[in-house]
């Protein structure tokens, strides 16, 4: 079947409570086999936590939380020949947006022995303070880019 062009990106709305889309994506991250109210407790109880705990409102903590582990280079393979080669390329806005808010929920899930909401929110102030799972994962991706920046002029 022939490709119909572009996908058309999809608005997410604004959660309920702080107004933010952001909130409404880290709450679809966390959210597993469609159960959104869950996810929705765990994400407002963790933005909770951790805004008390650091002593700032909620939505600043995300909003830092994200920055910190927010990529500026990634890694992307390329076949050249019979070699396929890590191209470092620089990462748009959305897209590394998307992927701290994966990471993040990725470094809480693997946090074991406390229930999500807790787990999240050590990860959010973590993230926060540059530590923690997520800001890792940023720092050995741009460690690769660094390492391959040889291959930039591979760039398609």
């Amino acid at each position: 079947m022939p490709r119909k062009g572009p996908v058309k990106k999809r608005q997410v709305e604004a959660d309920p409570i702080y107004e933010s889309t952001i909130v409404t994506k880290l709450t679809n991250q966390v959210m597993r086999a469609g159960k959104k109210e869950t996810a929705r407790k765990a994400v407002y109880g963790a933005l909770e936590q951790a805004a008390k705990e650091l002593g700032i409102e909620p939505p600043s903590v995300l909003t830092q939380a994200i920055l910190n582990a927010t990529p500026k280079q990634e890694v992307r393979s390329r076949r050249v020949g019979g070699a396929t080669y890590q191209i470092p390329r620089p990462v748009r806005g959305e897209r590394g947006q998307t992927l701290a808010i994966r990471w993040i929920v990725q470094a809480a899930r693997s946090r074991t022995g406390k229930p999500m909401l807790n787990r999240l929110a050590e990860e959010l102030k973590d993230a926060y303070n540059n530590e923690g799972g997520a800001v890792k994962k940023k720092e050995d991706i741009h460690k690769t880019a660094e390492a391959n920046r040889a291959f930039a002029h591979f760039r398609w």
